[in-house]
């Protein structure tokens, strides 16, 4: 038996996938953190962690190359390639593209060593893209699948540092390198 929906009800189908589908709280336009992500970490730790892709947001939409380059470790390290070898890649976007974009949903933040040792690792699925200045078309840079993006505490303050750890020989069957967060 069919009923007609009144104001402010919704149809069953759309009930169940409301009910199936996990909840996002927003924490900017680009990053979102997925319910009981956090785990037992403070909420001034995940403030401060959320707060470097709010930078790094902010510094890629104003393409200020030397504030994106700030959020790096000196001791950045991904799979061999250093922070000056970032800045290239930053630069070389900067010039092939406007407009860039990123988006950031955080399924896991887990805090695995404390105090000036501290280091955050972050199971994120997202997104970089932008407009070429070649073709002028809406281009994806770059997108990762619950990679894991590790901040190290430098100075009082949380800075992306690469991979844990010596950087493998091969890469695992079907992985890509995503350096850039």
């Amino acid at each position: 038996m069919f009923r007609r929906k009144g104001k402010g009800e919704i149809g069953l189908g759309l009930g169940i996938l409301l009910a199936l589908c996990p909840v996002v709280v927003p924490v900017s336009a680009q990053t979102e953190i997925l319910p009981g992500s956090v785990g037992t970490l403070d909420s001034q730790t995940v403030d401060a962690v959320v707060a470097v892709f709010h930078k790094a947001d902010e510094a890629v939409h104003n393409r200020d190359l030397d504030a994106v380059m700030a959020l790096y470790s000196e001791q950045y390290n991904y799979h061999g390639l250093r922070k000056a070898d970032i800045r290239k890649v930053w630069a070389d976007l900067f010039d092939e593209y406007r407009e860039i974009s990123d988006r950031h949903l955080f399924s896991k933040i887990a805090k695995t060593r404390s105090g000036s040792m501290g280091i955050i690792e972050i199971t994120c699925t997202g997104s970089l893209s932008g407009i070429s200045t070649t073709s002028g078309l809406h281009i994806p840079i770059d997108s990762w699948y619950e990679e894991t993006h590790y901040l190290a505490l430098e100075d009082g303050v949380w800075r992306i540092r690469g991979n844990a750890g010596e950087a493998p020989r091969v890469l695992p069957f079907g992985t890509a390198p995503h350096p850039l967060f």
